[in-house]
């Protein structure tokens, strides 16, 4: 089994607990309201919302994800860091047994945010998974995520 890490940092004018709480916290009902046109639904389908819970992500028909589950490893409030591992999905069943991503909240000077992100992903047997595009593809949507993320609190600053 081969694994790829990639680390990615994100920028959003929106400070770090609040940032914490809409990603890792509330993200059952805050993200489908925040992108109804991507995500359908999410739910925690197993657990309390700490670590070992099991939440499903129903994503919006058409697109290429129809569903994703993952497990909560590990929350810490106080030092705003959070992981998760996608254990199942409807992408990359041949190739990848799953992917673990960690995340750090930090502020910066403007009073905005910084996520720290390093994915690893645990590739199946001899399967070929492209590096690049993972980089590309999957951390363009990230950003996409968290910008979202960011206009909602900046329309909706008391949110």
């Amino acid at each position: 089994m081969g694994v790829i890490t990639l680390e990615n940092e994100f920028a959003v004018a929106v400070a770090p607990a609040k940032l914490f709480k809409a990603y890792c916290l509330e993200t059952d009902t805050l993200l489908p309201k925040i992108l109804p046109e991507h995500i359908k639904s999410s739910e925690i389908i197993e657990g309390n919302g700490g670590p070992g819970t099991i939440r499903k992500i129903t994503f919006a028909e058409g697109k290429e994800l129809s569903y994703a589950k993952q497990k909560i490893e590990a929350i810490d409030e106080e030092n705003l860091t959070y992981s998760f591992s996608l254990i199942e999905a409807n992408v990359w069943k041949d190739a990848v047994e799953k992917v673990t991503y960690e995340h750090k909240f930090v502020p910066t000077p403007e009073g905005g945010s910084f996520c720290k992100r390093t994915s690893t992903y645990y590739i199946k047997g001899d399967a070929d998974i492209n590096k690049d595009q993972i980089k590309d593809v999957y951390g363009k949507k990230t950003a996409g995520l968290f910008k979202a993320v960011e206009a909602y609190f900046l329309a909706n600053p008391d949110a």
